[in-house]
């Protein structure tokens, strides 16, 4: 078995596991062991001015909460329990929802509590694969908290930039603006991943025009495995954002559903282009059984003509090499006797071919036009 499919089925094994024992009680928290170790990012700002710290300490929240006119916490990696749990009890988020953040394969849905409305988004990654990560968003009163699987680059860097450079209205606006921001940052972030995927499925279908070969069909059904893992990411986020903006919150003001609107909007596109790709990748399927039968007929044709050459030539030698008695009578092929018979052999075996290649290509089985097809002739009403 193939490295891919190992990976293939890791992942679908990773799509099931819960990291809670069944029958735990509800709102175990327990971490994924091999995920990385939380690290905060913690931003607090208003109109006059922002204050940014890194730490691995849950404690140094203590400085902040309600001390800012926003709050936003962001965690990097989701491998240690009592740090959840402790950023639970700081803002008072719901456990159940806790639960939902350490279990990493939620679809994209919204859940109100009394403190708190919780999101789940999936962005899509690129890189070998087309892939999704959950990202997790608690939006409260003057605060919100978000989660993200792995350490590293993701769709809130440019959220972050824009608070340090007071770009835009959004140090003026409350912790509903930012949630909108960065809901806004991880769907219009799709639509350049999936541009890059779509460069790959067209050189995929370039290379089953030109050379179609088994190792491009399992290409296609990882193909059609990415775009259903897409699919669900992308379809169950135009439902959760529909309930956003129109289901009445008191941490959502009336200015930001008209923002989350166009969010909804821009999840409409994504789900139209996913689709469309996913025609396209079922459609190579079918691409790939008219190549190979082209390919096919090709060679058959190719063979047919040099068995069609052979036939005239096969016959031609096996008449020079029939043994009659030249001395029985002289009707007994008298050219065998003559100077010049070898020659003439081998000219009309030469001559033979030569005639049936042009004839090949005079009617257009050999590339050239064919001449037996009836000429083009415009619609009747046109050109008169």
């Amino acid at each position: 078995m193939s490295k891919r499919s190992h990976a293939a089925r890791r992942r679908h094994k990773a799509m099931i596991r819960r990291q809670t024992p069944p029958g735990a009680p509800p709102g175990t928290l327990v971490a994924d062991p091999s995920a990385p170790k939380p690290l905060l990012h913690i931003v607090a700002y208003g109109p006059d001015g922002f204050r940014e710290v890194e730490t691995e300490d849950p404690e140094a929240l203590a400085a902040y909460i309600g001390k800012w006119p926003a709050l936003w916490v962001h965690v990097e990696g989701l491998g240690d329990a009592q740090v959840i749990g402790r950023l639970g009890s700081l803002f008072n988020l719901h456990q159940l929802a806790l639960e939902d953040v350490l279990h990493t394969h939620q679809r994209p849905k919204v859940e109100q509590y009394p403190d708190s409305v919780y999101v789940v988004v999936r962005p899509l990654v690129l890189s070998d694969r087309l892939e999704s990560e959950q990202m997790s968003l608690f939006l409260g009163k003057g605060f919100v908290v978000s989660f993200q699987e792995r350490r590293g680059e993701g769709p809130d860097d440019p959220v972050r930039e824009r608070i340090r450079l007071g770009a835009g209205r959004i140090r003026s606006e409350g912790t509903d603006f930012l949630a909108y921001a960065l809901l806004d940052a991880v769907i219009d972030g799709c639509f350049p991943i999936l541009e890059r995927y779509w460069e790959k499925l067209a050189a995929l279908e370039e290379n089953l025009l030109v050379q179609p070969t088994p190792t491009l069909v399992a290409r296609i059904h990882e193909s059609k495995r990415d775009l259903l893992a897409a699919r669900r990411s992308v379809w169950p986020l135009r439902d959760a954002l529909s309930i956003l903006y129109r289901e009445p919150s008191p941490f959502l003001g009336e200015e930001v559903r008209v923002y989350l609107r166009d969010c909804y909007d821009h999840v409409i596109q994504i789900i139209d282009v996913v689709e469309t790709f996913r025609e396209v990748v079922l459609g190579m399927t079918d691409l790939y059984l008219s190549s190979l039968s082209n390919r096919m007929n090709e060679i058959m044709k190719v063979l047919t003509i040099i068995s069609t050459i052979f036939i005239p030539l096969s016959f031609i030698a096996g008449l020079y090499g029939m043994n009659f008695d030249r001395s029985a009578s002289p009707l007994n092929m008298p050219e065998l006797g003559w100077k010049f018979g070898y020659p003439f052999a081998l000219g009309l075996m030469g001559v033979t071919a030569v005639a049936l290649l042009v004839f090949f290509r005079w009617k257009g089985w050999m590339g050239g036009g064919d001449r037996g097809a009836p000429a083009d002739r415009p619609p009747r009403g046109e050109g008169d």
